[in-house]
């Protein structure tokens, strides 16, 4: 049903990408609450996909791993202060965060296990978290589902309040309005996501033959940079880096002018699919029917993915690594975040470059 709320909370605290794939919920609440005021807890430093973002009124931002102080600061910002509170994770810690928020609650909730069977007993409505056959995206939109709300289902980009036509030109050495060129997005987060240094010089290299520019985005860290410096043919007129030096909105201006964008399983990637433009993903361990890059105007209840598989869905192409385990849902082939994962190690750059053919 759905809750009469003058005050929302919405509670998204995850990682960047996955802050991007709430806005579809968020934009269904803001249709259909229009005068409510919504405020979004996410993480610290999380919230940049929401820049520009007219479908909430404040970004509470938490610690990943509060100390008390922290806790207390939240207390005060949170308590009470709403008449419905939604998470969008199965959480301990958002849970309590929505029972501390409001009166009434919905939220994803895990599968029945009686240690969190209290989760159930805390919410006025709730959808049973599908971590294997349900899209992200379609599952908050269960939750719209449970106040009777109609679904929106494209992702919203961020955007900038500054001219970003502006600073582009004054970074690129080019005419980027009229002139072609790609857009690549090296390093993920985690390392067992990664593609293969030489599959990526290989790809720029061919690309750069077929006639386009490529600019490679990416992080400000010294590691990434240094990376990123690997691949650099020594012709800052046809390769160039503008790693750390744009905001995941001018990133998303910068994508949309492009004829095409090719990455990892990272938020960048997610934001790419989300502008229309062609956009190759290189996907490894990760679940694709979970995890892939929502299509640009894809709406439908069917997670548009596969399970395995090379294939296309719209503007989106999903590139699946190689081996018999592929995807394992797993941290790479050692199962933690450093890991290396051999089905992206033995994805050739053959393989990508005839994707890359089909799109051009």
């Amino acid at each position: 049903m759905k809750y009469p709320a003058q005050r929302i909370l919405l509670i998204a605290t995850r990682q960047i990408g996955d802050v991007l794939l709430v806005t579809p919920l968020l934009r269904s609440l803001r249709q259909a609450y229009p005068q409510a005021i919504i405020d979004v807890l996410v993480y610290d430093n999380k919230g940049g996909m929401l820049e520009g973002n007219l479908d909430y009124n404040t970004l509470i931002a938490v610690a990943e791993h509060p100390n008390l102080g922290q806790y207390k600061r939240l207390l005060t910002q949170i308590f009470r202060r709403y008449d419905l509170a939604i998470s969008t994770l199965a959480g301990d810690r958002p849970i309590i965060y929505a029972l501390l928020a409001a009166p009434i609650r919905i939220a994803v909730v895990p599968p029945p296990r009686w240690q969190d069977s209290w989760k159930r007993w805390l919410v006025q409505a709730w959808t049973e978290l599908d971590n294997e056959q349900t899209h992200t995206v379609i599952q908050n939109l269960r939750l719209a589902d449970l106040l009777a709300i109609p679904r929106h289902y494209s992702l919203v980009l961020p955007q900038s309040s500054h001219d970003v036509d502006e600073k582009l030109s004054q970074l690129l050495p080019f005419s980027w309005q009229t002139q072609t060129f790609a857009v690549l997005h090296l390093l993920p987060m985690w390392h067992y996501k990664r593609w293969i240094l030489t599959g990526w010089k290989q790809l720029i290299h061919y690309l750069t033959q077929s006639g386009l520019r490529v600019i490679l985005t990416g992080g400000s860290s010294q590691a990434e940079q240094a990376y990123i410096s690997q691949v650099l043919l020594n012709r800052p007129d046809i390769v160039m880096s503008v790693a750390g030096k744009l905001s995941f909105a001018e990133v998303a201006q910068l994508i949309k002018a492009s004829q095409i964008y090719i990455g990892p399983d990272t938020a960048v990637t997610h934001l790419a699919a989300a502008t229309g433009i062609p956009t190759i993903a290189l996907y490894g361990p990760t679940n694709p029917l979970k995890w892939a890059p929502w299509p640009y105007g894809y709406a439908a209840e069917p997670t548009p993915f596969q399970h395995q598989g090379t294939q296309r869905v719209g503007n989106v192409w999903l590139i699946q690594g190689v081996g018999h385990c592929v995807p394992c849902h797993q941290e790479g082939c050692y199962h933690h975040k450093q890991s290396h994962s051999r089905c992206l190690e033995e994805l050739t750059a053959q393989v990508v470059i005839q994707v890359v053919k089909t799109v051009l």
